[in-house]
Formats: structure tokens, C-alpha cells, sequence
């Protein structure tokens, strides 16, 4: 039996900040800066095809030495 999968949104917080210029290679997700108690808070929101892509801009921001906070599916 096949499905139609539609993709989910994700969004991923991230430790630091990242330049809007880098959506393009993170797969056109938003990307948003912010502070929390001082600090600098990044965050990706963005549909994801699969859990392939999702893993691959998981990939990208360990290549960036990143933190990664954290990673929600969103319910839409």
C-alpha cells in the first residue's frame, strides 16, 4: 500500500548564532536569532521531506560545531 507523505515541519534550536545567509544551504529553512538568559539562541523552522533530509541539516550543523539544543516536530 502506498502513501502520499507530506513533509513535516521541524524546527531546531541551536546554541549561538548563524547567519540568515546560510538557509539556502540548510535546506531553505527559516532561520531566526534570539537571546535567552544572555545568551545567543539560533532557530531553524522549515518542512522536511524525510528522515533522511532531516538528518543530513543535522549533519550540516555538527560540520559547523554547533550545539544543538534541541529538535521539534511541529503539528500542523
Amino acid at each position: 500500500m502506498s502513501r502520499r507523505q507530506t513533509a513535516a515541519i521541524y524546527q531546531i534550536t541551536l546554541r549561538g548564532t548563524l547567519d540568515p545567509e546560510w538557509a539556502e544551504w540548510l535546506h531553505d529553512m527559516t532561520i531566526t536569532s534570539a537571546e535567552d538568559d544572555g545568551q545567543p539562541i539560533t532557530t531553524l523552522t522549515g518542512p522536511v521531506a524525510d528522515q533522511a533530509a532531516l538528518r543530513g541539516i543535522l549533519n550540516k550543523l555538527w560540520d559547523l560545531n554547533l550545539t544543538l539544543l534541541g529538535v521539534n516536530r511541529m503539528d500542523v
